[in-house]
Parts: C-alpha cells; structure tokens; sequence
C-alpha cells in the first residue's frame, strides 16, 4: 500500500491549471476539478464532513470500485494557496473500497508527510502533484489506487494539506569562525557551487570530520529525517569525483538506519540544521571500504561540502 504521492503517482502527464471552486465547506460531496489533468477520471459518491485540516469522516457506499488516476475534491480548504515550486505535508488516510474499512491512517500519531516537492519538472510528470497546484491549505483530495497486491485491496487514499514551505537554493547562515587552519579551504561561486584548496591537508584516514562552514537556523536535521541536499564530492588529491550543482539537482539523503547512503553522511549531518553547508571527510571505513565505486577508487578517503536545504 502506498500512503504517498510520492509511491502512487508514475504516471507522466501534465496537467493545466484554472479556475478553483470557492467553496471552503467542511462538508462537501466530489466536485469537478478543473487543475485535473484531461486523463484523469472523477470518483463519483464519495462525500466527507468534519472540521477542516482535521480528520475527515468519509463516506461512500460500499462496495465500490475505482481505478488508478481517479480523484475527487472531498473538501475545499481555507488556508494560504499552493503553488508550482512548494514543498507540503499532507496527513492521509486509506479506506478499503470493498468494506470502508480504514487500512491505515497518520492523523493519529501526526506522522505528516512532507515528501512532496511540486517543482516543475515533478508537476509535468505527475498530474496527481499538478492537481495540488491551485488548491488551499486544508483541502482534501481522495485518490483511487486500484491495486494490484496479491489481496486485491483496492482503497481510497485521502491527503490533507495542512502547510507548505519552500526549499531553500543554498545554504544560508552565519559563516563559521575560527576553522582550522589545516582544513580544506572551500569557496563559492556566485550560484553557491563550492570549489575547494585541499591546502595539503592530510587525514588520518580513520575518523570522521564533520565540519560545519556555514550555520543554518532550520529544523535539526535527525536519524528518522530525510534531508534534501546539494552536494560536491572530492578526492583527497582535488580531483572531483560527482556534483549535484552541476546537474542543477537536489539529492533526498535518507538518514534512517535503512538509508542506502554511506555511513559517513548520515553520521556526519544529523545534528546539523537546514540551512547549514557541511565539510565531511570521511574516511574509507564510513565509505566504500575497499570496494570501487564509479571513479571513485577502493579504500579512497573521501571529501564532500553539503548545502542542507530541506528536511522531511
């Protein structure tokens, strides 16, 4: 089962933006949403009641069917708009379609998920994240996911969006003072893309060194959090190995403890705070031991400046 945007959503098509219903009702039956892109089919008898940007009661004769890339507009909401280039935390709650039994919810634990980024390039494929677009804090939108596990469980998936916030381009903070001399020497381009002057430092090739270049005041960044990044990723003799900046994208760095990144980021950024730039040497036991990765040589050593831009 998926809960998320993020895991439902693979389809590829755009969608248009027009004109929103003014409605903020707590109580309103499916309506016609004009941001839904044209492949995308309405799901007819569904109605919810209930305070706004709280759990909606949703209601619906069972048993019913419904087919992926399905929607309906359960509730208007009557908070600030979203817009293209906004990141929202959504709270959800999945329905059984054959019994309206509910399958899972967040709203008890308050367990928000803030994973969906509606950049531009993720609108153009998805008209599930295009829907979003227009639409006010504390709305409602029910999407069918008719799914294809070995139980057959099809349900209604139900997001409320109840904030949004924007990802910041850089780090943005106080410049650290009273770094050590012998540390690598970092600077910025006007973009923020860093470069960096290994000024003949030498690691000891055993510990980790987390040092922070600039404080950011955003959220503290912990295990449970995945942080969105920018990144660039040296050799200890300058040579450049991978950038993000020169991509012009964002990495997600899950920092769980099922995270599939190494050792060295996850010990080197949690604690630090959005906003923040970070200098990680990392030594080959945090890294990629004695195996080869792409160019990066067995038993290498390892240097990376993270901008942390985000937590979710």
């Amino acid at each position: 089962m998926c809960l998320t945007l993020t895991a439902c959503s693979n389809d590829s098509n755009s969608s248009d933006d027009s004109a929103k219903s003014s409605s903020t009702s707590s109580e309103t039956k499916s309506n016609t949403s004009n941001n839904a892109s044209s492949d995308m089919t309405q799901i007819a008898g569904l109605t919810a009641k209930g305070d706004l940007g709280k759990k909606p009661e949703i209601s619906f004769r069972t048993p019913m069917t419904v087919k992926d890339n399905s929607y309906a507009i359960l509730q208007e909401g009557n908070g600030e708009t979203v817009n293209e280039g906004d990141r929202v935390c959504t709270q959800g709650v999945a329905i059984n379609v054959k019994d309206g039994s509910e399958l899972m919810s967040t709203w008890e634990k308050n367990t928000q998920d803030c994973s969906l980024l509606l950049s531009a390039e993720n609108i153009k494929q998805s008209s599930k994240l295009a829907l979003l677009v227009g639409k006010k804090i504390n709305t409602t939108v029910a999407f069918g996911i008719n799914d294809s596990n070995s139980a057959g469980t099809s349900y209604i998936m139900a997001l409320t969006i109840v904030s949004k916030s924007k990802d910041l381009t850089r780090a943005t903070g106080d410049a650290v003072k009273n770094i050590p001399a012998d540390m690598p020497k970092v600077t910025l381009d006007k973009n923020g893309k860093p470069s960096i002057d290994m000024n003949g430092y030498k690691p000891d090739g055993k510990n980790l060194v987390s040092q922070t270049l600039i404080r950011g005041k955003g959220a503290k960044v912990t295990k449970n959090n995945t942080a969105v990044v920018k990144y660039t990723g040296w050799l200890t003799n300058g040579e450049q190995f991978d950038s993000s900046w020169d991509r012009n994208a964002t990495f997600d760095a899950d920092l769980s403890d099922s995270g599939q990144i190494i050792s060295g980021w996850k010990q080197g950024l949690i604690g630090k705070n959005v906003g923040s730039q970070v200098l990680l040497v990392i030594p080959p036991s945090l890294g990629y031991g004695d195996q080869k990765s792409d160019s990066i040589p067995a038993n290498s050593t390892l240097v990376f400046v993270i901008d942390i831009l985000a937590v979710y």
